[in-house]
C-alpha cells in the first residue's frame, strides 16, 4: 500500500490537513502524480467526506476516490501532544494543505512562523471560503454558498426558472485545481530561492474567474448576465436537442465556419447569408430562429442518423450521456479515462483516472481511499516514536 511512487512529484511529501473537498481534491491530484500524501484526520470523526454521498458496506464511495493514494493518520491537532507530532511531521514535509477557519492553526501553536523556522522551504496552502482576511474571513463557507455568491447560480438555469446550483462540488473542485497550480508555483519559487511561502486560496475567487467576462461586460456596458437555459449569449447554435427516438444531443458552433456548415446540414443555408449570422453575438441574438431550424431537423431523425450526419458534415455534436453511457464510450475506453482499482474493502472499483497524460512521468492510481488511521503506526514509527509511546497516545485519544 505504501510502496515508493513514481511520477513527476515523486519524493514530494504533502500533509493533507484539510477536510471535505477543495483541499483533499488538491491533494488527490498531487498524490496521483507521485507525491507522498499523508492524510491527517480527527481520530474519531475522520474527514466528513467519508460520510458524504453513497455508501456501500459502510464505505464512503466518494472518499474512495478523493482519499486515493493517501496514507491515513488519525491525529488530534487540538491536543498539544497531537500538535507537537504534526510539527515534527511538518519539519519533514514540502507542502501542508489546511482549510480550518483563519486563526485555528495559530491557536494550536502551528503558525507558519513556527513551522517554517524548522523548515524554511515549507509551502503552506490555506484554503477557505473567503480567504484569510476581510470582513467574511471567519464565516463558515461551503461550495454551495460560493456558487450562489459568485454569480454562477444567477446565470444558470432556464430563463423563466429559479437560480440553479450544480449537483456536484463545482466551486470546491475549481478551487482545488487552482490550489494545485499555486502549490506548483510556490515550489518552483522554492527551487530558485530555497524559501517557502503561504498560499491564501479562497474558494470564491477561482470560480468567479472561471465564469468568463461577465464582470468586464458589466463594467463596460452595465449589462448583467441573465439565465438563458442551455443557450449561450455568445453564440448560436448552442443548445440541447431531442432526436426522433427520444435521445438528447448537444450542439455547439463557436466557430463561424462550423455554424455555417450546421445551417447547410439542417437544410437552412439561407440563414447563413443573413447579415447578423456573421458574428457569434449576432447569431446569439437570433437563437430562436436558429434553434427552430436545428431542432426540427434533429427531431425528425433517429439518434444514430443524426450523429452520423453531423460527423460527416464536420459539425460539433455530442450525445448527452449518463454515467453508464460514458463508461461504454469507445473514446473513454481507449483513453483509459476510467481505471479499475483493487480496494481492500470493496474489491475492484472503478473511478476516474489521471487528469492528464505525461509521456515521461505518468501518474497512477495506486490504491483507493483507506480506513481512518490505517497508516498511523507506520507513519509515527518512521517519525521515531516507539510502540509504547504510540499505544499511550492512542489510549488518550490523540491518535487513531
Amino acid at each position: 500500500m505504501t510502496e515508493p511512487t513514481s511520477g513527476p512529484l515523486a519524493g514530494l511529501r504533502v500533509l493533507d490537513a484539510s477536510t471535505v473537498l477543495a483541499g483533499p481534491f488538491a491533494c488527490q491530484v498531487l498524490g496521483d502524480y507521485g507525491a507522498e500524501v499523508i492524510k491527517i484526520e480527527h481520530p474519531t470523526r475522520g474527514d466528513n467526506l467519508r460520510g458524504h454521498g453513497s455508501q456501500k458496506d459502510g464505505q464512503g464511495l466518494w472518499w474512495k476516490m478523493v482519499g486515493r493514494n493517501k496514507r491515513c493518520l488519525g491525529l488530534y491537532l487540538g491536543d498539544p501532544a497531537g500538535a507537537a507530532i504534526f510539527a515534527e511531521l511538518a519539519a519533514t514535509a514540502d507542502v501542508i494543505v489546511e482549510n480550518f477557519r483563519p486563526g485555528t492553526f495559530e491557536r494550536w501553536g502551528l503558525d507558519y512562523e513556527s513551522l517554517s523556522a524548522q523548515n524554511p522551504g515549507l509551502v503552506l496552502c490555506r484554503i477557505t471560503g473567503f480567504g484569510q482576511d476581510g470582513p467574511y474571513a471567519s464565516r463558515p463557507a461551503f461550495g454551495t454558498l460560493i456558487e450562489a455568491m459568485s454569480g454562477f447560480a444567477h446565470m444558470t438555469g432556464p430563463a423563466d426558472g429559479p437560480p440553479t446550483l450544480p449537483p456536484f462540488g463545482l466551486a470546491d473542485s475549481v478551487a482545488g485545481l487552482s490550489a494545485v497550480s499555486a502549490i506548483m508555483m510556490a515550489l518552483h519559487h522554492r527551487s530558485q530561492t530555497g524559501t517557502g511561502q503561504i498560499i491564501d486560496q479562497s474558494i470564491l475567487e477561482p470560480l468567479t474567474t472561471m465564469m468568463g467576462p461577465h464582470i468586464v461586460n458589466y463594467d463596460q456596458t452595465g449589462a448583467i448576465a441573465k439565465r438563458s437555459g442551455n443557450r449561450s449569449s455568445n453564440n448560436a447554435p448552442r443548445n440541447t436537442y431531442l432526436t426522433a427516438d427520444q435521445k438528447w444531443v448537444a450542439v455547439s458552433s463557436s466557430a463561424d465556419a462550423v455554424a455555417r456548415r450546421t445551417m447547410v446540414l439542417v437544410e437552412r443555408p439561407g440563414l447563413a447569408d443573413e447579415p447578423w449570422f456573421a458574428s457569434g453575438s449576432g447569431r446569439a441574438a437570433h437563437s430562436e430562429i436558429i434553434d427552430e431550424a436545428v431542432s426540427s431537423w434533429i427531431g425528425a431523425r433517429d439518434f444514430d442518423d443524426v450523429v452520423a450526419a453531423f460527423e460527416k458534415a464536420d459539425v460539433a455534436l455530442a450525445p448527452i450521456y449518463d454515467v453508464e453511457a460514458y463508461l461504454g464510450d469507445p473514446q473513454v475506453q481507449f483513453r483509459r479515462a476510467v481505471v479499475t482499482v483493487d480496494d481492500e474493502r470493496l474489491g475492484p472499483i472503478r473511478m476516474q483516472n489521471m487528469l492528464f497524460d505525461m509521456s515521461e512521468t505518468p501518474g497512477e492510481v495506486r490504491f483507493a481511499g483507506r480506513d481512518l488511521g490505517a497508516d498511523t503506526d507506520s507513519i509515527l514509527t518512521e517519525l521515531g516514536l516507539d510502540a509504547d509511546r504510540i499505544d499511550q497516545l492512542r489510549n488518550v485519544g490523540v491518535i487513531a
